[in-house]
């Protein structure tokens, strides 16, 4: 998908570089709002299992929105999203969604939706659950307003955590 100088899609190996670099400025550490850094050799993994989807303008990854089947979770098992399935697991063929980060200069541009939108496209008829820490107050109004809805808390490493989910019929 492309909208003028903007491009949604897939994410290639190509694209890692870029990818880890919006992690690492979006974390806790760099005062961003993401509880978890994903190392290089799980992301691969990631897109070898589901979409990854990335933003690109001018050839440069300006966000990302991360999916990992619930098998590669067991796999790699990472205590937080096991904090989060405690809370609710959804149905068998729901996957993890996220984390999804968007640069900082491009924020409220829409790019969120429209990752998004490609996602279901190429996951329709599969439930999508994600956590986001309750004070990201930007992120869950993102999320709500994209109809993706509440299903559950929990508390992991002394923070609060809402638990969404989502399920669009094509």
């Amino acid at each position: 998908m492309t909208a003028s100088n903007i491009t949604i899609r897939i994410a290639s190996k190509e694209d890692l570089d870029g990818i880890l670099k919006i992690q690492a400025e979006n974390q806790v550490s760099q005062g961003g709002k993401l509880s978890a850094a994903l190392k290089r050799d799980l992301i691969l993994e990631m897109m070898s299992d589901m979409p990854q989807i990335v933003a690109i303008i001018d050839n440069e990854v300006v966000g990302f929105l991360l999916t990992t089947s619930k098998a590669v979770n067991q796999k790699n098992k990472l205590a937080i999203v096991d904090a989060m399935s405690a809370s609710y697991s959804g149905s068998e063929n729901a996957y993890i969604y996220g984390p999804i980060c968007i640069n900082r200069d491009q924020r409220g541009k829409g790019f969120a939706q429209l990752m998004f939108n490609e996602l279901l496209r190429l996951e329709p008829n599969r439930e999508g659950i994600l956590f986001i820490k309750d004070d990201n107050e930007a992120s869950l109004k993102a999320h709500e307003k994209m109809g993706i809805h509440k299903k559950g808390s929990f508390t992991f490493g002394n923070n609060d955590f809402s638990v969404l989910a989502y399920l669009f019929p094509v």
